[in-house]
């Protein structure tokens, strides 16, 4: 056992150097394959060890004595982005060579999923594991209309999850440790920063140095928790889950990217603290004769997190179903989820990042943290070598969603958003 849980500690640190990811805001729908392949439900689906951050109080489903899952997904986002920036050329004309759609190239990322857990009674259980859990990111490098913009914030959680189980009610707790890393860098091209003396009746209007902003990354580590409980009885299972904020430090990283677009600001955007929402949620399930049909619901609170809710991001209410035939030796899934997006059009509201005279948080949503992914469909299945070592898939596809809204020059800035990834996942049951 020992042996094991070091091996998964080297490979999923070897995995972790992810960059950025997003489906619900800046969360992954699910983590492991199980759960990704029913749609990312399993706050009340026993998953085994796979559950430990879903709802630790189902790590008592593991078979056997100890369950080790370890896993890996390859995460393909295609976010496409018409910034339509017109650009004055400093000489009272204007560059049109960028005008037009860009595609990121933060299209290919690894994340890693190694879970354990193990019974030491018939009442108690515990597990240790690690986890990436989120991120989202650009990369519009050589695009001046798209501001050159590279961002990417990534997080990634260690847990040991405890839960005690009695007469068909389960409870359990996992404390985290997150670590958490948020790079931003973009270029103020002297077209862009023209634009801007021009929008202000500023006598500067005439510029020809560009302006490179970024601070290279913050990274922190921090702690949370996560809570949940559950009741069987008769096939049925009811279960809830609630996530702790986590908040982490990230420096001068968002004050030295935001200062330069709020001239006007007399004291300038100072936020040295952003936080992963809190979460909670409910679900149900019912098996009959191997087939299982779950349904969760949980709401993410971005109006209440640090930095998140400075751009206006919405709390998020996330619908998710999952269907699942399982035999001895095999099974398939099937899952859809669906969330508002996050990012919403800011125009208008009056928030104090745009009381400048500019929508930075338009610009900012829109170009550099486009979390604004909403459907997800998903297949998934298991297959069984033996009755120590199965395997699990899954495939998700995050379908298209298009946002319009306005930039901080006045002009229409549209991203598309869709997403891809495959997630395999070994098991080992003893």
């Amino acid at each position: 056992m020992k042996r094991t849980i070091k091996l998964a500690v080297v490979a999923a640190l070897a995995l972790g150097a992810t960059s950025a990811f997003a489906t619900n805001g800046s969360t992954l729908m699910g983590v492991g394959a199980k759960s990704r392949g029913m749609g990312g439900v399993g706050i009340a689906t026993g998953m085994g060890a796979e559950s430990t951050l879903s709802n630790p109080a189902l790590i008592t489903t593991i078979k056997g004595n100890n369950e080790v899952s370890f896993g890996g997904t390859v995460f393909m986002p295609d976010i496409e982005t018409n910034n339509n920036m017109v650009l004055s050329d400093g000489l009272g004309g204007y560059d049109m060579s960028q005008v037009g759609t860009q595609t990121s190239d933060s299209d290919f990322f690894v994340i890693p999923s190694v879970s354990l857990a193990s019974k030491v009674n018939d009442n108690f259980y515990w597990g240790i594991g690690m986890w990436g859990t989120g991120g989202l990111g650009v990369d519009y490098r050589g695009d001046a209309s798209h501001m050159d913009m590279v961002t990417a914030l990534q997080t990634m959680q260690f847990g040991v999850p405890l839960a005690y189980t009695a007469n068909g009610f389960s409870v359990g707790i996992t404390p985290i440790v997150q670590y958490s890393s948020l790079d931003i860098n973009y270029v103020m091209s002297s077209g862009l920063q023209n634009n801007m003396a021009a929008a202000l009746g500023d006598p500067s209007f005439g510029i020809t140095d560009d302006l490179s902003v970024g601070a290279g990354a913050a990274q922190d580590l921090s702690v949370g928790f996560n809570l949940g409980m559950a009741y069987e009885t008769n096939g049925f299972t009811i279960g809830a889950v609630y996530k702790s904020e986590i908040k982490f430090n990230i420096d001068d990283q968002l004050s030295n990217a935001i200062n330069p677009m709020i001239p006007m600001s007399p004291s300038g955007y100072t936020q040295d603290e952003m936080a992963t929402p809190a979460e909670y949620g409910i679900g149900v399930s019912y098996t009959m004769q191997g087939h299982t049909i779950a349904v969760d619901y949980k709401n993410i609170n971005w109006e209440d997190a640090e930095v998140y809710k400075d751009f206006g991001w919405e709390d998020q209410d996330v619908i998710a179903v999952g269907y699942e035939y399982a035999t001895d030796g095999w099974a398939l899934r099937a899952g859809y989820q669906y969330a508002e997006s996050a990012v919403q059009d800011n125009t208008g509201k009056n928030l104090t990042l745009d009381s400048y005279g500019f929508d930075i948080t338009n610009t900012f949503n829109m170009l550099g943290f486009p979390g604004t992914q909403e459907s997800h469909i998903s297949l998934g299945g298991t297959y069984a070598f033996n009755e120590t070592i199965s395997m699990d898939l899954a495939v998700v596809y995050g379908l298209e969603n298009e946002e319009k809204m306005t930039n901080f020059l006045g002009q229409d800035i549209t991203t598309k958003h869709s997403e891809q990834s495959y997630t395999v996942q070994l098991n080992y049951a003893f």
